[in-house]
Parts: C-alpha cells; sequence; structure tokens
C-alpha cells in the first residue's frame, strides 16, 4: 500500500490540507468568532427591524403632523382671504351664495372643505360647495348644529386659530372662523381629517408596503444565514472528522504530509509530521530554511530540489534523513507531484513521507547478518556449500572451493550444479555412513577420499525451500589417527598387563602415604599445642618475674633515697641506681613479653571510642623527650589539632610509644626524629620518621615478627626484646588499620600507622574487642 502512486491520494488530500493549513489556535479564534456571529447576526437584524419599524413609524407620524399643519394653515388662509373679499366688497343686493363664491378662489375648495357664511345670528347664510353636508346629508340651519364647538368658536373668534373639531354628523374636522366688520357675521371654514390625511394614509400604505417587504427580505436573509451557519458547521465537522481521521491514519501509519509552495519557499506540515518528528507546532507554515537545516546534508539538497522542480514539472521518490526533537536521525521517504493552485497560480509539490526507519534499520541488519554469516561461513573449519531447490550455488567458503579445485570465478552463486562440479576434483572413493536412530529424514553423511590422498566427512541435508547444505570436514588426520590408535590398541593391551603388576605396587605406596599424613596431623596438634604453651608460659613467668623485680626496683629506689639512713659509700648509690635501671629494663621487657603473649593467646581487650591524636602524640612525647635531649635529637612534630581516630587509647599510646622509642634509640647523636599525621578518606595517617642507621632491604621482611632484631654492625649496642613493632603492628591490625615500614640503611627510617576515622564502616560508637571471647 505504502508504494503506491501517491498522485491521486496527493490530489484528493491537497483539499484536506487545504482546510488543515489553519493552524489550532486560528481555528479556536474562528470558531468563537462564528459561535459569536450565530447569536450576533440574527439580534442585529432583530435591532435592525426594530429600529426601522422605529423611523418609519416616527417619520409617518411626523408627516401626519406636517399635512394636519399644512391643511390648518390653507384653511386659515382661505378663511382670511374669504373674509377680506367680503369685507372689500359689501353688496346688499346680491345674494349670500353669490357673494360667496365670488369671494372663493378656484383652488379654496379641494374635497371635503367646505365654506360657510354665518350671520350675526349664528344662522348659515350659504355654503359652499353646497347646501349639504360633506356627507351628503342636508346642511344645519346654524353653526351650532353644525360644529359641535362652534361656541368656542364663536366666542374665540379669530383667537381660536385652526380648532379639531367634531362635526355634527361626527366626522372630525379642522374649522377656524372669521369675524366680519360691523358685527355682521362670520365666515367659518371646515375640512374633514378624512381629506386632509387621504394623501398621507395613501404614502403610510406605499411605506407600509415598503417597509414590510425590507422585513421580509432581512428576515429571508436571516433565516438563510441560519442555515447556511448550519451548513458550514455540519461541513466544518465533517472536515474534522475527515482531517482527525487522516491525522490518526497517518499517525498509525508513521506517515506526514507535505504541501511545499515552491514560489514562496515555504513548507506546510500535517500535524502527523509534528508528532512524527516530536516537534511542537508554532506557527502555521515553515520556511525552506528551517526545513533545510534539519535535513542531513549527505543525503539531499532542497535548494538544488527546488531548481529542479522550478525548471519543470517532476515527480519526487526520495529517501533522506531528517533531524528529530531528541536529535536523533529519522529515515523518510517521500513521494510527491507538482499540484497547480487554482486560486494563486503557483506550483505546490504535495505529497506523502513514509518513516522508513525501522526498515532502513532491519535492511541495516540483514545486510550485517548476512555480512556475519559469510564471514563466519569463511571462518569455519569444514567446506560448507548451499544449493537452492534448482541447484543453483546460493553460497560457498574458500576451503569448499580448495578441496574441489575450483577458482573463484568459477564458483559464482547462481550457476547450476552441473556447471560448477562438472569442473571440481570428485572423491574416488565414497562410504556411507548409516544413518542413526534420531537422524532427519533426507539428510545423509558419507567419508569421501580424494585423489591426493586426503579424507573428507560430508554431510548432506535438505534446506525447508527444497534446497540443500553440504558440510565436508577435512578427516584425514581422524583417519591417521585411527591408525595410530588400533597401533596404540596393540600397545596398550601389553601396557594393561604391565600397569596390573604396578598397581599393587601402588596401594602399598598409597597406604604408606596415609601413614605419614596422620602422623603430620598428630605432630601439627602436637606443634600448636606446644606454641600454646609457650604463650601461657610466658605469660605465667611474666606475672611470676614481675612481683619480684617490682620489689628488687622499690628496695633499689629505698637505698639510692636513704629513707633508713646514709649508705657509707658513693660506689652503693651508683649500684642501686643500674639495679634500678636494669630493673625497669627488664620489666619493659617482661611488659613487651606479655603484651605480644596475650596478644598471641587472643586475651587482649579493646575499647575503641573516638580518641584525638594529638593528645596521644603529646603524651607519648613526653615519654621520649628526655631521651631525645640526652642524645641530642630534634623533634618536630606536624599534625591536626581536631584529627580524631576510632581507637583504644592504651593502646594508642602504647603504638606510639614503641615507634617513637625505637626511633630515639635507633637513631645517632644530633639526629632528627619527625612526627606527622596526614587525612586520608577513612583513616588517619601517622607517620615516624627518624634520620637513623635504617635497616637493610633483605631485613624489612622479617621486622614485626616476634623476638626479630635486624642483625647489623650496631646489634650490639642497641639491645631490646624485639618485640616493639610486632606489638604496634598487632594493635594496629587489630583496630582495623595496619603498619608500614619504609627504610633505606643509613639514610633512616620511616614508619605508617593507618588508623580507621569515627563514622568509618565498623568503627561507629563505642565497640569493645574482646579476643579471648
Amino acid at each position: 500500500m505504502l508504494e503506491a502512486d501517491p498522485a491521486p491520494f496527493a490530489a484528493r488530500a491537497a483539499t484536506i490540507l487545504g482546510i488543515s493549513r489553519v493552524s489550532k489556535a486560528a481555528h479556536r479564534h474562528l470558531a468563537h468568532a462564528e459561535a459569536w456571529l450565530r447569536f450576533a447576526v440574527p439580534a442585529m437584524l432583530a435591532a435592525f427591524l426594530v429600529c426601522l419599524a422605529a423611523v418609519t413609524t416616527l417619520q409617518l407620524s411626523a408627516q401626519h403632523q406636517e399635512a394636519l399643519a399644512d391643511a390648518g394653515r390653507e384653511i386659515d388662509l382661505v378663511a382670511q382671504l374669504v373674509a377680506g373679499q367680503l369685507a372689500a366688497r359689501p353688496e346688499p343686493g346680491l345674494p349670500g351664495r353669490e357673494r360667496l363664491a365670488q369671494s372663493v378662489p378656484a383652488a379654496g375648495l379641494p374635497p371635503g372643505r367646505e365654506v360657510l357664511l354665518v350671520g350675526a345670528d349664528d344662522v348659515i347664510a350659504a355654503a359652499l360647495p353646497g347646501a349639504r353636508a360633506p356627507d351628503g346629508a342636508a346642511l344645519p340651519r346654524t353653526l351650532t348644529e353644525h360644529v359641535g364647538d362652534a361656541p368656542v368658536l364663536g366666542i374665540l373668534g379669530e383667537r381660536a386659530g385652526v380648532m379639531t373639531v367634531v362635526l355634527g354628523s361626527g366626522q372630525r374636522a379642522l374649522a377656524t372662523v372669521r369675524g366680519l366688520p360691523g358685527g355682521r357675521g362670520q365666515v367659518a371654514v371646515i375640512q374633514t381629517l378624512e381629506t386632509v390625511t387621504a394623501g398621507w394614509a395613501a404614502r403610510a400604505r406605499v411605506t407600509a408596503i415598503l417597509v414590510g417587504a425590507v422585513a421580509l427580505v432581512v428576515v429571508c436573509t436571516g433565516l438563510a444565514y441560519a442555515l447556511q451557519a448550519d451548513r458550514a458547521r455540519a461541513v466544518d465537522r465533517v472536515c474534522e472528522q475527515v482531517r482527525q481521521r487522516l491525522d490518526t491514519a497517518l499517525g498509525r501509519g508513521r506517515c506526514g504530509l507535505w504541501d511545499w509552495d515552491i514560489p514562496r519557499g515555504r513548507i506546510y506540515w500535517s500535524d502527523s509530521m509534528y508528532q512524527l518528528l516530536g516537534y511542537v507546532r508554532e506557527r502555521e507554515f515553515l520556511s525552506f530554511g528551517d526545513v533545510n537545516a534539519l535535513v542531513h546534508p549527505d543525503d539531499t539538497d532542497l535548494y538544488g530540489l527546488a531548481r529542479q522542480l522550478a525548471a519543470r514539472d517532476t515527480t519526487v521518490d526520495h529517501e533522506f534523513r531528517i533531524r528529530a526533537a531528541n536529535a536523533e536521525w529519522v529515515w523518510l521517504k517521500a513521494r510527491a507531484e507538482i499540484v497547480q493552485d487554482q486560486e494563486g497560480g503557483g506550483r505546490h509539490l504535495v505529497g506523502i513521507v513514509i518513516d522508513i526507519s525501522e526498515q532502513r534499520r532491519l535492511a541495516e541488519s540483514t545486510a550485517t547478518a548476512d555480512m556475519r554469516l559469510r564471514d563466519a561461513v569463511e571462518a569455519v573449519s569444514e567446506a560448507f556449500v548451499l544449493w537452492d531447490a534448482q541447484n543453483r550455488l546460493v553460497l560457498c567458503n574458500s576451503k569448499f572451493r580448495r578441496l574441489h579445485a575450483l577458482t573463484a570465478e568459477e564458483a559464482v552463486p547462481g550457476r547450476r550444479y552441473d556447471a560448477i562440479m562438472g569442473r571440481a576434483a570428485l572423491p574416488t572413493v565414497r562410504r556411507e555412513i548409516p544413518a542413526g536412530e534420531f537422524a532427519e529424514a533426507g539428510a545423509r553423511t558419507f567419508e569421501a577420499e580424494l585423489a591426493d590422498g586426503r579424507w573428507l566427512q560430508i554431510s548432506e541435508r535438505r534446506t525447508k525451500d527444497g534446497g540443500y547444505v553440504s558440510v565436508g570436514t577435512d578427516i584425514t588426520a581422524l583417519k591417521r589417527h585411527q591408525e595410530r590408535l588400533v597401533e596404540s590398541e596393540r600397545q596398550l593391551m601389553a601396557t594393561v598387563t604391565d600397569l596390573k603388576r604396578s598397581r599393587r605396587t601402588l596401594e602399598l605406596q598409597t597406604q604408606q602415604l596415609a601413614d605419614l599424613a596422620e602422623r603430620y596431623l598428630d605432630q601439627k596438634a602436637q606443634a600448636e599445642s606446644a606454641n600454646r604453651s609457650k604463650s601461657e608460659f610466658l605469660a605465667n613467668m611474666s606475672h611470676e618475674l614481675r612481683t619480684p623485680l617490682n620489689a628488687i626496683l622499690g628496695f633499689a629506689e629505698v637505698m639510692e633515697s636513704e629513707v633508713f639512713g646514709a649508705l657509707g659509700s658513693e660506689k652503693y648509690r651508683e649500684y642501686c641506681r643500674d639495679i634500678r635501671s636494669s630493673g625497669h629494663y627488664l620489666l619493659s621487657v617482661i611488659d613487651d613479653i606479655l603484651d605480644m603473649s596475650r596478644i598471641d593467646a587472643k586475651r587482649i581487650k579493646l575499647v575503641k571510642e573516638p580518641v584525638p591524636v594529638a593528645e596521644a602524640l603529646e603524651r607519648a612525647l613526653k615519654l621520649i623527650a628526655e631521651p631525645a635531649r640526652a642524645k641530642g635529637l630534634t623533634l618536630s612534630v606536624e599534625m591536626s589539632a581536631d584529627a580524631l581516630v576510632m581507637a583504644d587509647a592504651r593502646a594508642l599510646h602504647q603504638i606510639l610509644v614503641n615507634l617513637l622509642q625505637n626511633a630515639v634509640k635507633f637513631t645517632p647523636e644530633a639526629g632528627r626524629v619527625a612526627v606527622r599525621t596526614r587525612r586520608a578518606i577513612d583513616a588517619i595517617h601517622i607517620f615516624v620518621e627518624d634520620s637513623g642507621i635504617g635497616i637493610p632491604k633483605a631485613a624489612l621482611p622479617k621486622l614485626g615478627s616476634p623476638f626479630e632484631q635486624v642483625e647489623t654492625n650496631f646489634a650490639r649496642s642497641y639491645k631490646g626484646s624485639g618485640l616493639g613493632l610486632a606489638i604496634a603492628r598487632s594493635l594496629a591490625e587489630l583496630h582495623g588499620g595496619g603498619l608500614r615500614i619504609r627504610s633505606e640503611e643509613g639514610s633512616g627510617t620511616i614508619v605508617l600507622v593507618r588508623l580507621p576515622r569515627p563514622g568509618t564502616p565498623g568503627s561507629e560508637g563505642r565497640d569493645v574487642i574482646d579476643l579471648g571471647a
């Protein structure tokens, strides 16, 4: 479906594209405007009709009033003219009607108007146009009978002006009177309102017809607008449904629509195109440069494509990459054609783009798998060949060509079996191997000997498409090995006889080895028991020696201080000092032996807690300060005041004292001893450095072992138990740390003690370690 010609689809989609070109924001604005107009237009039409009716009513009312006013002015002028004419020509001999006819102008008697000559006694003397009332009835005798408001007219006279009166016949009329000179009577002019408003009524009817026609047109227009609006909404709903279905179909199919306005250099993308690439629509059209910047430069050039499309009509069928919103390249296949814009006359390239990233990845994976398959087939140690159902060559490796003496030009994929194997070196001997119980149908295995003496084991099996695959393994070495095995079998039988004779000897030796192993275990147990006895003996001996030694030291100190009297000779005091010095030395040796035996017997108890390194160093330095001054040594200390270690305070003191005593003891006069601390990630490093005699490199591995001393030229001058470093190393390891020594003979020694800091794993809180538990 995706490979079909897109031209018909593009032509049908052009109309939908025209509907979809408006952005969603514009659609919302248009929807709001349309909803407002749906109510506003009928309201404006109704307001127009109301205003038209009001204006027409006001205009007709004004025309009615104007007609009444014109008629009133006209009858007033007629009354003045007739009264003036009668006063100017008094002719007593003429009858009243003739006098009145001579005085009234020809235009003064339109239909519905009458002129009356009234005497002083209110009797109508004459009337024009006749002696009858306007409705055809006989004219009343007096003005009062004819006009209901005649007394008012008679009293007010000219001051009454034009009045609306009701005639005796019930008609309404305009009436005015003018008096004659000398009280000879009055002239009255009367005109019915029906004749006054006859012209106005005719015009009013015409105006009403026109207004009705306009109202009918407006109402019809409103109805037509409502019907058209409903139809437009239905069409919009259909278009929106079509657009949504089209977008859904394109989105599901990973497709998008393009409309490239070539003359204007702008491109429209459907919503599915934005969804495909992960972008958000920000404006209606994309510029040519924006889209060209997204296209991979190695795949296509939109500028060259635009020039080609501008030169001639053509279709596009091209694959290219475009950058998505997540910065990844998406493979698209565009199929489009030129469409002529019927409205603007421009040329549009309208078409569809399809996401073919998965197909490209699949093709690349297939190509990679095919390449790997060929490499794997080429790398196998057997001869491999694959034939299709028509006995044409599909694939073979170089080993197959070498075994059958074929060149690469002869073993070309696609050639038939007869054409290839007719030139190959075929086996001279074939021997079928019987198929096993679980052998597949259509599979066979046989051995063949080539002309050059090599042997092949060939396995053939039919494939599911009707072809077959053949694998040939060079078993020449196996065949020769089988021959050697036959020879070896004869030798083996002779050897088995010798082995049987040797078996008895081996069984005897095995029993002897078991006896030796048992004696070894007994001796090992005795050695471990002797070691424990030695440790217990040393511990007991140390306790036994400390009691008399304390007494010797006490008595020597009492004698030296001459508490009970003078000794009598200076030599005695010197002997007492020697006794006390030797006793203290012996006591320190016994303490070292006792500590080492406790550590060795695992009877030492450590109470680990945060200990300031500065305080521990200060206490240790006080003990070696006097010997250091006696030898003229320079002591330097570099440490952090807030450095803490998680250790037993007594054990830390013993470690530092042993190291400092060794540094002072083995450093010649005027030498240097330095102590410094450094922070590590989870530990504190304490360095004790001296400029002493140093340690030979061969003796370094023995240091730290109990009772081990370095044999140098100074060995006779530096006595000791040899347990200081061993005790320091053991105590440091019991704390979870360690001790390292770096030394060079004649240059000095550096001892590093590593102890854990509080808060490190295994050191939190107050930890009591009893190794004797």
